[in-house]
């Protein structure tokens, strides 16, 4: 149970100096700090498991397509099982339901390095990986309690959404890092183990604030947030957006090789970052076309800059560049979710922008491994740059009145 049990309503009345940081006030609100930690706990390992996953099975059966088909079928049985597991939070409390699915999950991924370290026939891999789509989405959660504290402060909620994601570019860029360093220092079963670990304290101790959980709506059962005006369309602008991720991986791997990503990421991380710290416009649609539209054009540097240059240093610069629109883009757009989907269904939206985000990076990896392929790797950049055209088209057509 968390010691911090005044909720913002029953806080002291005392008059305080608020900080001058939008991120410090954000963090003063009463019992943030807590939830806040153990979310950093439990997100981390998303970072850390496909990784693992990859090192542990290409180590014991020599086979990198193996490795790939295994976190390939998690990632498809998360994009069917996420969305249900957010309505049962949304229906029954993130507590109640957080905990037991994300036992779940952990027993999946304890199985896995059962069946890898005793050499089980193949199948079990696939099935021990499936389990782990019952982890619910951390980051879900942890907006949803910024939205239920914040509700009706627009720029709070502005922050709130941007803190939370440069912490998910954080985590992305220091996961497959940990995860590596593990299974490479230690043995290779250590990335998943000390992934599974992270994921059950975190989980624990964010469930345990239950003074900032969102309470749970009474009422009749409300159709799926699919059926909400707007929110197609904003799903398949995050399925392009995800598009744009998965393939400048692909590719940029291919071309100058992994580390070369932390640039990208790190840009995306001080953007979001700084713009939290600005004050928000109203119109939320008009943002999200703004910010689509930078992110296009920004997209087309490292293409420029590998069609042109040989340079890593300039390809670098660019792709530092590109990040700093990726992040702007995601909290204007997780912004609209949660301005579009119902608040008794906010976990259910959320999951659904994450399960297209998932998705569209599937795709982009598969579009942009196939144009290196056959294209080469410089020509390669120009899918990523398509594919945020393809965001801005769509929420041109579908997000305008928002």
């Amino acid at each position: 149970m968390s010691h911090e049990t005044a909720t913002p309503a029953l806080a002291s009345t005392t008059p305080r100096t608020a900080p001058s940081n939008p991120y410090l006030r954000l963090l003063a609100t009463p019992g943030a700090r807590a939830f806040t930690a153990g979310n950093l706990l439990a997100r981390l390992p998303m970072g850390m498991f496909s990784v693992s996953a990859v090192i542990m099975i290409a180590g014991a059966h020599g086979s990198y397509a193996l490795a790939g088909a295994v976190t390939a079928t998690g990632l498809a049985a998360t994009a069917v099982v996420a969305p249900w597991t957010a309505r049962l939070v949304d229906r029954y409390g993130q507590a109640r339901i957080a905990v037991p699915a994300t036992a779940v999950a952990v027993l999946g991924s304890l199985a896995l390095v059962l069946c890898v370290h005793y050499d089980a026939p193949v199948w079990t891999l696939f099935a021990a990986y499936a389990a782990t789509a019952t982890t619910p989405n951390t980051g879900g959660m942890s907006r949803a309690r910024w939205a239920h504290l914040h509700r009706g402060d627009r720029a709070a909620l502005h922050t709130a959404n941007s803190f939370e994601q440069a912490v998910d570019e954080l985590c992305f860029m220091l996961g497959p890092v940990l995860a590596a360093s593990l299974c490479g220092a230690l043995f290779p079963e250590a990335g998943t183990l000390t992934g599974a670990v992270l994921l059950m304290t975190g989980v624990l101790l964010f469930a345990a604030q239950r003074a900032t959980e969102p309470p749970v709506a009474v009422g009749t059962r409300a159709p799926s947030p699919l059926r909400t005006r707007g929110v197609p369309a904003l799903l398949t602008v995050f399925l392009a957006t995800g598009a744009v991720f998965g393939a400048m991986e692909v590719v940029s791997i291919a071309h100058a090789g992994g580390a070369i990503l932390a640039l990208q990421a790190g840009g995306s991380c001080a953007a979001g970052l700084l713009y939290g710290s600005l004050r928000p416009a109203v119109r939320v649609g008009r943002r999200l076309l703004l910010c689509l539209t930078g992110m296009t054009a920004l997209m087309s540097l490292p293409l420029v800059a590998a069609t042109t240059s040989d340079s890593l240093l300039v390809l670098a610069g660019c792709l530092l560049l590109a990040g700093a629109a990726t992040a702007p883009t995601m909290v204007t757009g997780m912004t609209l979710i949660q301005r579009l989907t119902p608040q008794a269904q906010l976990n259910e939206g959320m999951t659904l922008a994450v399960t297209a985000l998932l998705g569209g990076i599937a795709a982009g990896s598969a579009v942009g491994g196939w144009t290196v392929e056959h294209a080469g790797t410089a020509t390669g950049y120009a899918v990523p740059m398509c594919a945020a055209a393809l965001a801005l088209a769509v929420a041109a057509m579908g997000t305008r009145r928002a």
